[in-house]
């Protein structure tokens, strides 16, 4: 089927590991990707540029970065002058909610995905939430999801018209991080061309010590496959 004829969906896209991933699923199944990135005044922007590449190398028919500035909000060590967490052992990060979380931001994300998608005449929204490896992070939850596509379907001029049903697609919410590279990989994705780090060093390199590393290095060691990411000395 030609790309421009597809049903078309829209991929939130991070420039991160995950949401690459979402990104190539979304295309193995049929859509025409419509790549969304939000450029919210994150610590690590330089994830810009990695869905940039990531947008490129897996065939997007466009990718739209939208400013809007939640350092206006703060209330997180992404967000605002405050730690980010470090050397965190894998339960530690399963305690609580993290400092990392950025109030309300797949909320926001979403609805701007949702907003696009309408625009578009797409029914379809991907997003990279994982459960497993980010169970602390409330909107990255089953039940998140679940009520977030009940909330489009009641207020968003296509439904009410019965043009269709919104879905909210989260292939990766029940995966492991081992599982998700291996889907990946086996979907083409260049995970050296992702960025996953909170913290990167002026240069890009990954700082090798957030939650986020962390999660990334033992995903790739538990899928006995090489990690290209380039870490900071």
């Amino acid at each position: 089927m030609d790309i421009a004829q597809s049903r078309p969906a829209v991929i939130l896209l991070s420039g991160g590991l995950d949401s690459a991933t979402v990104l190539a699923v979304a295309r193995q199944e049929g859509y025409a990707c419509h790549a969304l990135s939000i450029s919210y005044g994150q610590r690590h922007a330089i994830e810009l540029d990695a869905a940039k590449r990531v947008a490129t190398s897996l065939g997007a028919v466009e990718h739209r970065i939208v400013p809007l500035d939640l350092r206006t909000f703060g209330g997180s060590a992404l967000t605002a002058d405050l730690p980010v967490p470090k050397d965190r052992s894998h339960e530690e990060m399963g305690e609580g909610i993290p400092i990392t979380y950025v109030p309300a931001r797949n909320t926001v994300f979403l609805a701007l995905a949702l907003a696009w998608a309408e625009v578009l005449g797409s029914f379809d929204v991907f997003v990279g939430v994982n459960a497993l490896d980010y169970s602390g992070y409330p909107d990255c939850r089953p039940e998140f999801i679940a009520a977030f596509e009940q909330l489009a379907n009641l207020a968003t001029k296509a439904t009410v018209e019965r043009k269709g049903r919104f879905r909210i697609h989260a292939p990766l919410i029940q995966l492991s991080k081992a599982e998700i590279i291996h889907l990946g990989q086996g979907l083409g994705v260049d995970y050296g061309l992702t960025h996953s780090c909170y913290d990167p060093a002026p240069d890009g390199a990954a700082c090798g010590r957030c939650d986020s590393c962390r999660l990334r290095r033992a995903g790739f060691e538990a899928a006995a496959i090489p990690d290209p990411t380039r870490y900071a000395p």
